[in-house]
């Protein structure tokens, strides 16, 4: 199964690396440890023991994790800041805007799988970064979201 590409920062790939590696080598054994004494405790009867069943649904989820992580990574392109500045918005853009007479905000447009509004990065699939990936300094642009459409004018892009 082939993935398109993940768009990571170099920040957001090796925060995920460090997960995926945390998970492969603490979590794993972690849970090795839970299962050895479940089946220590249970004297080889796993007949409802709730802490095995627990523990196997724990690997389950982690074993999963570590797919998606590997995967993820395999796809990863990661985005690299341009010397040049062109004022258009692209995936790395950090952009400043303001809607209306409130304050302006502002963004770092990146991948899906880095995307965290609270810390200012929004992914470029999300209502908003899509609406401003390609647009310019200076232009004015309507947001189509759930919760209703938007203007919003694009101040600075960095």
């Amino acid at each position: 199964m082939t993935m398109p590409p993940q768009f990571l920062t170099k920040q957001g790939y090796k925060k995920l690396g460090d997960e995926l590696e945390h998970l492969r080598t603490v979590k794993r054994k972690e849970i090795a440890e839970r299962l050895r004494e479940a089946a220590e405790a249970s004297l080889g009867e796993f007949v409802e023991d709730p802490e095995f069943e627990a523990a196997k649904n724990e690997q389950s989820f982690v074993e999963g994790k570590i797919r998606e992580l590997e995967l993820l990574l395999a796809n990863a392109q990661v985005i690299t800041k341009k010397r040049k500045k062109t004022g258009i918005v692209e995936i790395g853009s950090t952009v400043v805007i303001k809607e209306g007479r409130m304050k302006p905000e502002e963004y770092m447009i990146v991948g899906a799988a880095e995307a965290n509004p609270q810390e200012g990065k929004i992914s470029h699939e999300s209502p908003l970064g899509s609406a401003l990936i390609e647009k310019k300094e200076g232009d004015k642009i309507e947001v189509s979201a759930p919760s209703g459409s938007f203007s919003v004018k694009i101040v600075e892009v960095k």
